[in-house]
């Protein structure tokens, strides 16, 4: 049977926070998946769906239009999707012209593990839950809805909560109630139409259900939905990457982040996927073979790494204008973002620039530290071809091909799309040996922050701690500068703080700042 579907995504989703603020709530990542995809495949390749679009609703669609071509969408622009006059029933009213047959209503924070039925008959779904209180509630006799109940009004002995997932076959009558409804259908939304039904039948249908409608509720589906060899990635409220079918996508809320990307690609050749497709906030290529480094590195691979990343360190001969505006961009990347995102860091997790011992050890405040560097020397870096997220997590290698492939590279260089500093490729990847992304995702670490000290720890694998004394040999042997390669990691660390989840946040300030205060005490002896 062919039919349509509606997913309403016009809503704010504020009771997943931040997660919300650049992304709509069908677009948060379960199992590096958006939610949305996982509503999308419950379906057969020939059913339609109908997409109420409001909050971020631009990404909405570009990330629907990008990933799945083949398949028939209806979009629906909803105003207004917040404040006065906005609500559910609202977004079905204008979803209404698309939807003039049986169809199947799916809120977009309902996932099922059960197959879906189509909308042969008009029926709700329902699950077990020991907690009637936060939901709407179907009063259910010998398989079939006779009530549908507000929150509140349900006994656990007779009532069980509707999870937002319904067939609705008899549209007409549904459509008339929620014509008919002002207010109350606008306020209630479908459950004012589905009540209308209630005399000429619908059955009740038990699913398993995962909830993804506030974080508790999210962070348990995750855990249950969780992949085995997932990808360990951090997660960034404004960027993200998915993986859907055969294709990898990257998401950023900055248009102009994706496009700069896209065009990075040309200079990158060879040693980056082929991007496929684009749309203003995303762009998405080929899954491609092989395994995180950080998951099979040995010392023989790491040196293999090392040399095939020599090639792809292409210096650029600048002289003149050329090479000071380089090393202006260098200051400009350094010197000035690092204080920048230093007081961002401050600003977000309520700190403050102090002189407290870091694992014992007296500090001078971070400020009196950057008056310690050298910036010159700093900036006087290597003009080249870069990647700007050189580490493991972000290189793949396929035995069976004997190739590298580097992903997730950064959009520019302090605005340079063709020349970055190679010196800035190799503490990214210093910064990887000494983290592992792996350990920090299953919280392999501590951090304890007062006005008097600060103390932190964190594991490490064995094979990285090999890597790192490795890597300081080989970087003498090709002429580097070790000392450069270590102060820029120190502010690697400085810089993302701002940008990662507390206490880890805390983690990375605390870390880079005893790095720092630890090169440079070395050069002053």
């Amino acid at each position: 049977m062919t039919y349509r579907v509606c997913i309403p995504t016009a809503g704010t989703g504020s009771r997943l926070g931040e997660l919300t603020r650049y992304v709509n709530k069908s677009l948060v990542s379960i199992a590096n998946r958006p939610t949305l995809c996982h509503l999308i495949e419950q379906f057969a390749d020939d059913v339609e769906f109908v997409i109420a679009l409001g909050h971020k609703g631009h990404l909405v669609r570009e990330f629907i239009e990008l990933t799945y071509p083949q398949r028939i969408f209806f979009f629906v622009d909803v105003s207004p999707f917040e404040g006065p006059g906005s609500g559910l029933g609202l977004t079905m009213l204008a979803c209404k012209q698309h939807l003039q047959q049986p169809f199947v209503f799916l809120s977009c924070d309902t996932l099922v593990d059960e197959p879906i039925p189509a909308p042969d008959r008009n029926w709700m779904a329902f699950a077990e839950s020991g907690d009637l209180s936060p939901y709407r509630t179907l009063l259910i006799d010998e398989g079939v809805v006779r009530d549908i109940c507000e929150k509140g009004e349900g006994s656990p002995s007779a009532h069980r909560p509707y999870i937002g997932l319904a067939g609705i076959y008899d549209h007409q009558a549904f459509w008339s109630a929620m014509e008919q409804g002002g207010g109350k259908a606008i306020e209630t939304g479908e459950a004012h139409g589905l009540r209308a039904l209630l005399n000429q039948r619908i059955d009740a249908v038990a699913f398993t259900w995962h909830d993804t409608g506030n974080m508790a509720a999210l962070n348990k589906t995750r855990d249950a939905l969780r992949e085995a060899g997932e990808p360990n990635i951090l997660e960034k409220a404004n960027e993200a990457i998915w993986f859907i079918g055969d294709h990898v996508v990257k998401f950023s809320d900055d248009a102009k982040f994706i496009a700069n990307r896209v065009k990075r690609v040309a200079e990158l050749k060879g040693f980056v996927p082929d991007v496929t497709a684009s749309r203003p906030h995303m762009y998405c290529y080929n899954k491609v073979p092989g395994r995180v480094l950080s998951e099979i590195v040995t010392l023989p691979l790491f040196q293999r790494l090392l040399e095939h990343s020599q090639s792809f360190w292409v210096r650029h001969d600048l002289s003149g204008d050329a090479l000071a505006h380089h090393r202006k961009l260098c200051d400009r990347f350094y010197r000035e973002k690092t204080q920048e995102r230093v007081q961002l860091f401050y600003s977000n997790f309520d700190c403050q620039d102090g002189t407290q011992p870091i694992n014992g050890v007296g500090m001078p405040t971070l400020g009196e530290l950057f008056g310690m560097v050298d910036w010159a020397w700093l900036s006087n870096g290597l003009p080249g071809r870069f990647h700007g997220d050189f580490h493991f997590e972000n290189i793949l290698w396929d035995a069976s091909a004997r190739k590298f492939t580097f992903l997730d590279w950064r959009q520019d260089f302090g605005g340079d799309l063709s020349t970055g500093d190679i010196y800035y490729d190799l503490a990214k990847l210093l910064h990887g040996l000494i983290i592992s992304h792996e350990l920090i995702a299953r919280e392999c670490f501590w951090v304890q922050w007062s006005d008097t000290e600060i103390r932190f720890d964190f594991h490490r694998k064995q094979m990285l701690v090999e890597c790192e004394r490795h890597f300081g040999a080989w970087i003498s042997d090709c002429g580097y500068d070790r000392r450069k390669v270590w102060v820029l990691t120190a502010l690697v660390y400085l810089n993302i703080a701002a940008l990662h989840h507390h206490p880890y946040s805390l983690l990375l300030y605390a870390l880079g700042k005893s790095m720092l205060f630890k090169e440079l005490s070395h050069e002053r002896d």
